[in-house]
C-alpha cells in the first residue's frame, strides 16, 4: 500500500506556518523573517518515503482586512487551501485572540477531511500554562487532533507526521520521489534575495519589492544569476542600493551564501534595482509577477 497526500498548512502571519513546513519536510523551502506577510506565494514542501509521499503546502497568511491587490490575491491563494487539500493544517500561537481566526474556523467546521490544530511556540510557555490553552481547542469541537509543538526546536513535530500517515489517504505518489518542492530554480533563488530585504529593511520598503530573476544559467562548477528588484519609488531604490551601493552590496553577498548553501554550487550573483510604480495595486504587473 501506497499513501500520497496533501496537507494543507494555513494560518495568521507570523504563527510559524513556513518554520513548521520547513521542520516537517528537513529542508528551507519557505523564507522566514520576524516580520508578518514575509510569504506571499503558495509553496509546496514534499516528504518522500518509501511507501509514501507528504505534499505540505504553505501559503501567505490570513490577513483580515486586505489593503492593496497583492493583499487580494495573497488571499486567493489562502482560499483554495481550504478546496484541494486531504488534511487541513490550523497553527496558532499562545495569546492568539480567536475572534481573528472566526472565519477561517467556520470554513474549517464544514470540511469533511481530517482537521489538525497546532499550538506552536510552547517552548515559550509554562507547563500550567499550556493545558488550559489545549482544553480550550479540545472545548471548540472543532479539530480531530489538537497538536502543541515548537516548531522552532522541533519540539512533537514527530509525533505530528506520525498521526499525518495515518490519515494520509491511499494514493500513488503525485510527484516524482526525487522531487522536494513544485517550484523552480528561479523562485528560490528570488525567494532567498527577498529574505535579505525584509531581514535588513524596515517600515515598507520589504513589503514595496518584488524580485524576478532574469537568469539561472548552470554550467558544470558555477551557476550564473541575474535578477532584478522592483520597488515601488525611486525613494525606496536608493535606499535598497545604500550609500556607495554598500546596501546592494550586503543583500547581494548574503543571499550569495545562501544560494551556494541551496544549491550546493558556486554562485555568481549580479543584482540590479528598478521601479515599478504602485505595482502592488495593478492587475497586470501582479500577474507578471506570478500573483
Amino acid at each position: 500500500m501506497h499513501q500520497s497526500g496533501f496537507v494543507n498548512i494555513i494560518g495568521r502571519p507570523n504563527v510559524g506556518k513556513s518554520t513548521l513546513m520547513n521542520a516537517l519536510v528537513g529542508e528551507k523551502l519557505s523564507i522566514i523573517t520576524p516580520k508578518a506577510q514575509t510569504t506571499r506565494h503558495r509553496i509546496f514542501g514534499i516528504l518522500n518515503g518509501e511507501d509514501f509521499q507528504i505534499v505540505f503546502s504553505d501559503s501567505p497568511g490570513i490577513i483580515i482586512k486586505p489593503v492593496s491587490g497583492l493583499h487580494e490575491a495573497m488571499m486567493k491563494t489562502v482560499e483554495s487551501s481550504f478546496k484541494d487539500g486531504d488534511i487541513i493544517m490550523l497553527i496558532t500561537e499562545p495569546g492568539e485572540p480567536i475572534q481573528q481566526l472566526e472565519e477561517a474556523l467556520n470554513k474549517i467546521k464544514s470540511l469533511e477531511i481530517p482537521k489538525y490544530l497546532v499550538l506552536n511556540k510552547i517552548d515559550k510557555l509554562k507547563k500550567e500554562e499550556l493545558l488550559p490553552l489545549l482544553k480550550h481547542w479540545d472545548d471548540q469541537k472543532i479539530f480531530d487532533h489538537v497538536f502543541p509543538v515548537s516548531a522552532l526546536k522541533k519540539r512533537n513535530t514527530d509525533e505530528l507526521l506520525r498521526q499525518i500517515l495515518k490519515d494520509l489517504p491511499e494514493n500513488p505518489a503525485w510527484y516524482p520521489k526525487d522531487q522536494l518542492t513544485d517550484r523552480p530554480e528561479r523562485f528560490f533563488v528570488s525567494e532567498i534575495i527577498r529574505e535579505k530585504i525584509f531581514i535588513h529593511y524596515k517600515q515598507e520598503i520589504p513589503y514595496s519589492c518584488e524580485i524576478v530573476t532574469e537568469a539561472f544559467e548552470e554550467e558544470e562548477k558555477i551557476i550564473r544569476i541575474h535578477s532584478i528588484i522592483y520597488t515601488e519609488r525611486e525613494s525606496q531604490k536608493n535606499i535598497i542600493i545604500g550609500k556607495k551601493g554598500s546596501g546592494i552590496k550586503r543583500i547581494g553577498t548574503e543571499a550569495r551564501k545562501d544560494m551556494e548553501r541551496f544549491f550546493e554550487k558556486k554562485i555568481y550573483l549580479e543584482l540590479f534595482v528598478k521601479v515599478k510604480e504602485k505595482w502592488r495595486d495593478n492587475p497586470n504587473q501582479l500577474r507578471q509577477f506570478g500573483y
